[in-house]
């Protein structure tokens, strides 16, 4: 899958010649809007974009793989542009590592073919929803997870989550859809829950994600698993198809972006870190 082929642009009458690059990415995701531009505030995209304009001198709007809201973490995130710049892969590394924030890194920059589109040809997208079972508040933990004070059930929570594998219309999970949204169906490949000591992790592998939907799937869980919602009651939600049914919506601060999995992978799997 990787490529030098490059592209060609007519700029003022001119033949320029652009290259398409990757950049595999980490974000810590607390001080910023979401992961996609928005006028006035700070965002992941417009600090990569800055950071661009400082390491090449051009104005590029990027595209990531998957959109993360306000708050979201990554450690997988995949980036695309296009550039007319002659650095070498690597300068953007360390070259953009210079130009961001200390909360946004680039971890590797990567050549492609032109034609690749980094949404279209990811396979799957995987979150990770990460869950404190403890009675005392943690304050540097809870940068990364959410504190539940109650003793959760993690094998039921497991069994809940048999529910969710395979293609189905998760309208219920879904917050704002409105007219965002053209179609709230979607496709699960992975969903399971795992304690690890005092962390209770929630994993989700899908084709895509509608807004909301692993914080909300994750709120009813937190429900079965403190014995406050049934698993009869959990099935009928995703049937119901009821636009905001599901929730509690958990805190932003629980969810990463683990990875976007593409059929032929340009970056080493990242480590299975809890946080």
């Amino acid at each position: 899958m990787l490529s030098t082929v490059a592209d060609f642009e007519v700029e003022k009458g001119n033949l320029v010649t652009t290259t398409r690059m990757v950049l595999a990415t980490e974000y810590y995701g607390t001080n910023y809007y979401g992961s996609q531009w928005q006028a006035g505030v700070p965002t992941i995209q417009s600090e990569i974009e800055k950071a661009l304009r400082g390491l090449t001198g051009e104005t590029i709007r990027v595209a990531m793989a998957s959109r993360t809201d306000a708050g979201v973490h990554a450690r997988g995130q995949v980036v695309s542009f296009r550039t007319s710049s002659v650095l070498p892969r690597e300068a953007f590394v360390s070259g953009l590592n210079h130009y961001l924030p200390k909360d946004i890194a680039v971890k590797s920059a990567h050549i492609m073919e032109d034609s690749f589109d980094v949404r279209r040809a990811a396979a799957s997208r995987q979150y990770r929803y990460s869950i404190l079972n403890i009675r005392t508040r943690s304050p540097l933990r809870e940068a990364f997870a959410y504190r539940v004070a109650g003793t959760l059930d993690a094998d039921t929570m497991n069994q809940a989550c048999r529910a969710l594998v395979g293609e189905h219309d998760f309208a219920s999970f879904a917050s704002g859809v409105g007219g965002e949204e053209k179609s709230t169906v979607r496709r699960v490949y992975q969903a399971e829950v795992t304690r690890k000591g005092e962390l209770v992790v929630l994993d989700m592998v899908a084709n895509a994600f509608v807004r909301h939907q692993v914080r909300s799937t994750a709120g009813c869980l937190v429900s079965v698993g403190l014995g406050r919602m049934s698993l009869d009651e959990f099935r009928s939600i995703i049937e119901a198809k009821q636009p905001g049914l599901a929730g509690p919506t958990l805190p932003a601060c629980g969810l990463c972006l683990v990875r976007v999995n593409y059929p032929h992978p340009f970056e080493e799997e990242n480590s299975d870190e809890d946080l």
